[in-house]
């Protein structure tokens, strides 16, 4: 538990520093920082483990006027914080428990050959190494929040237990059914936990004996069958995880098919495999509504070739089976003989220009560690993936002065606004997809953070000299002003959590 508690204590400590909260006031002192909240309240700590993905040492403390705290639960008693400080303590006691329990299952190093060997070219490497992120959101104080899950569900379902899942599938009336893309047949996959939580309030739902064994993948409600690892279902969980509900929106319902098929089209000359959302389906209410809660996406993953693995950004972070050390590692040994500036490069080659040119073509990728995934052969990045179109922003305007048709669009996918757009890039693909490596990078081989950024500058300098002059406004921003990050805790805090609020840190992309 005492590296669980450091473990979030860190992350609430990084947002008290960065984030903006009401009437919070910093300043530095030698290697510490001192918050001030709005009622005079002060708290003291490492400069250092306010940095994003620092790594504490257990028992790190913060000192407020009266205390000195190991615990972010007992920090919050301790204190006032600006907002709902009651909820954002109940988020972070779920997340407490649920870390310790994920970390404590854990079986340590099992010794032998690198993990990236031992999966190359097989289907199910994928979620085999997505289980291995065991901490969950980086940055985020509730990265294992799972509240209306019990203990012995997370056992039984959460990825990082590394369980497999029994689908059930259950028919659906036809005339209370809704299906997009390639059209789903009425019945619906549902997750076990819906199944015992939600499902005896729709009576007119009947199982059809059908069953599919899945693996979770990170997100827990989506699974790949064990039978076809390249199938994957979005299923609806009615549990807080993190931030949100993991239910399936009427708008992904409907966007998920046709938004693939636009992505997919932008991005033909760039190399981006997008996994395509063939089909989506719910079932409809009394009055004619898709319900969040009984809704299903079925998505297509590629098969990896014979010497490859695909795997999310942020497992690079995960630790290896074979020795207990971030997977990156392993990468960087087998690909570039233990020189860490060369993995580096050669992923920001892949990373960049596939997000800043569509960026210009009018598609804003959400393209974090869990969305974002790289083909490893032999440890080099050879391939780039993207999944999960529902965190997307799309300007109609800049698709269509780049010839692309503009779909009917559901929910809030669509933006003309250039800081909105350039935000959603830059806070998922640079401050954190490339952020984090870069981190674990940094730590681990001793390199200065500066030097492998300046290899992803020279990248984003490359695109823009290939771009058109109308490009220069998005060039100044990625290259000149602070890099964003979405403010987790102060979304927490605030009256609609769910409104985006936005950090900025210190660009490290600028000259």
């Amino acid at each position: 538990m005492a590296g669980a508690r450091a473990a979030i204590l860190a992350r609430l400590w990084g947002a008290l520093v960065r984030e903006p909260l009401p009437g919070v006031q910093r300043q530095a002192y030698g290697g510490d920082t001192r918050v001030t909240l709005p009622g005079g309240e002060r708290i003291i700590g490492s400069t250092a483990l306010a940095l994003p993905f620092a790594v504490p040492p257990e028992g790190m403390r913060l000192v407020t006027d009266t205390v000195a705290v190991d615990d972010p639960v007992e920090l919050l008693r301790a204190v006032r914080l600006p907002g709902d400080a009651v909820r954002l303590a109940t988020e972070i006691r779920s997340s407490l428990a649920g870390l310790a329990l994920a970390r404590a299952a854990q079986p340590g190093p099992q010794g032998g050959p690198p993990a990236l060997e031992v999966l190359a070219g097989r289907a199910d490497g994928l979620a085999l190494l997505e289980q291995s992120v065991v901490d969950g959101h980086p940055l985020h104080p509730c990265c294992r929040t799972r509240i209306g899950m019990s203990e012995a569900e997370m056992l039984a379902y959460a990825p990082e237990h590394r369980p497999t899942v029994t689908l059930e599938v259950y028919a659906v009336p036809p005339k209370r059914w809704l299906t997009t893309g390639a059209g789903l047949a009425p019945r619906l996959p549902v997750h076990p936990w819906q199944r015992e939580h939600v499902l005896s309030a729709y009576p007119f739902l009947k199982p059809t004996g059908e069953k599919i064994a899945a693996r979770p993948l990170m997100s827990l409600r989506t699974l790949a069958a064990v039978g076809d690892p390249t199938r994957h279902y979005k299923t609806a969980v009615d549990v807080q995880m993190t931030s949100a509900v993991r239910i399936v929106s009427p708008a992904a319902v409907r966007n998920g098919p046709v938004v693939s098929r636009l992505l997919t089209t932008l991005s033909a000359d760039l190399g981006l495999k997008v996994w395509p959302e063939l089909a989506a389906g719910a079932v409809l209410g009394d009055d004619g509504t898709p319900l969040r809660s009984l809704a299903v996406v079925a998505r297509r993953a590629p098969r990896p070739g014979p010497n490859e693995v695909i795997l999310p950004i942020a497992a690079l972070a995960a630790p290896s089976p074979a020795d207990g050390r971030p997977l990156i590692r392993e990468a960087v040994t087998l690909g570039y003989g233990g020189h860490p500036a060369g993995f580096l490069a050669d992923l920001a080659a892949l990373v960049v220009p596939v997000l800043l040119t569509l960026l210009h073509r009018g598609a804003a990728l959400e393209a974090h560690g869990q969305n974002l995934l790289v083909t490893l052969s032999h440890g080099r990045p050879t391939g780039l993936s993207y999944r999960d179109v529902g965190g997307v922003r799309l300007s109609p305007q800049r698709l269509r002065r780049h010839g692309a048709d503009v779909p009917a669009l559901h929910g809030d996918l669509a933006s003309d606004d250039p800081a909105e757009l350039r935000a959603k890039v830059l806070a998922s693909g640079f401050a954190v997809a490339l952020g984090e490596p870069i981190a674990v990078l940094s730590r681990e081989y001793g390199v200065v953070p500066d030097l492998l950024w300046r290899l992803v500058r020279e990248r984003v300098e490359v695109v823009y000299d290939g771009l058109p002059p109308n490009a220069v406004a998005d060039a100044r921003a990625v290259l000149g002003e602070p890099l964003p990050l979405k403010a987790t805790t102060a979304m927490r805090l605030a009256a609609d959590p769910l409104t985006d609020v936005w950090a900025s840190l210190p660009n490290p992309l600028a000259a």
